[in-house]
């Protein structure tokens, strides 16, 4: 018996098979042997050459019903009576034992995208979410006896790994630069849906080769307030940009204005035309609208 059992599980072993051409070049010439031994038969009125004839194109029957093809990247799993007698994944025409049942599994990579699924990420906020999952079996054993139907098995096992990734993360931190996010660590999360995956796959003989985050959003009912918070957020970032860098300019202009350059005299200022002189250009700087000048036509003493 060929089967061996780890966890309650069934493992691929190599199947007992033959290539197919001996085998057919054997029927052929049996085949032939039978229909002369018939003519020769009813010619000569041999019973028993009829008889040989006979027995002989039963026997070209049976070793027919053994013969099978493997396509490239295709398995075969043979079973008698129930009981599982190994895979076959060797091209070509092939020939095993007539009673046995051949069940094909195509070994080739598949890819689909789960559904988009709604579900609340780990701050309780709804999103919708869906991902590309790429696979392909790598035991045919328990592809087909571990799990009811391995396609479908993936299919439910992604679209359920999803939704506990989407809930074990938030969609955004804003402000928080050390809280790993949905739409912040794209390779780290499609890293742990991979795993997490993998994990669930493994009972149905299937490698996960890829996976990757494809639709990612805010649920219909908060994406206009989202997009309202995260347009603020983005508002105040520049505009604090724009203050620090008014502040540097305002300092080097009075700087400059007290220390004076190259064929330049000092400009004195004191500590009311330093705020005066600061805050207007401050003004100027930051503002996000035109700015109308007022020409001051009095003298700085100095």
């Amino acid at each position: 018996m060929t089967v061996r059992e780890t966890n309650l599980q069934i493992v691929e072993t190599p199947a007992r098979s033959r290539g197919g051409i001996p085998w057919l070049l054997a029927d052929i010439v049996m085949l032939l042997g039978s229909i002369a031994l018939f003519i020769f038969g009813a010619i000569n009125g041999s019973l028993w050459m009829i008889l040989l004839a006979s027995l002989l194109s039963l026997l070209v029957v049976i070793v027919s019903i053994g013969f099978y093809m493997i396509q490239p990247n295709q398995s075969a799993v043979l079973t008698l009576f129930g009981d599982y007698r190994g895979s076959d994944a060797k091209p070509g025409l092939r020939w095993a034992n007539p009673l046995y049942i051949k069940k094909k599994v195509s070994l080739r990579v598949r890819n689909f995208t789960t559904q988009t699924s709604k579900v609340n990420d780990a701050r309780g906020n709804p999103i919708e979410i869906a991902a590309v999952v790429v696979w392909r079996v790598t035991d045919t054993a328990r592809a087909v006896f571990g799990v009811d139907n391995f396609t479908n098995y993936v299919q439910i096992q992604s679209e359920s790994a999803v939704r506990q990734l989407a809930r074990s993360y938030p969609y955004d931190a804003f402000d928080e630069t050390d809280v790993t996010t949905l739409i912040g660590a794209t390779s780290e999360i499609n890293e742990d849906l991979l795993v997490e995956l993998q994990d669930r796959a493994d009972d149905a003989g299937v490698e996960i080769m890829e996976t990757r985050i494809t639709d990612l959003a805010y649920a219909p009912e908060i994406a206009e307030s989202m997009l309202r918070r995260q347009q603020a957020a983005a508002i105040v970032a520049a505009r604090k940009k724009i203050v620090e860098g008014a502040v540097l300019m305002v300092r080097d202009a009075v700087a400059g204005l007290e220390e004076g350059d190259a064929g330049h005299d000092s400009i004195a200022l004191d500590e009311d035309r330093k705020a005066t002189f600061a805050a207007n250009l401050m003004t100027v700087i930051a503002s996000d609208q035109p700015t109308n000048p007022v020409v001051n036509v009095g003298t700085l003493s100095r």
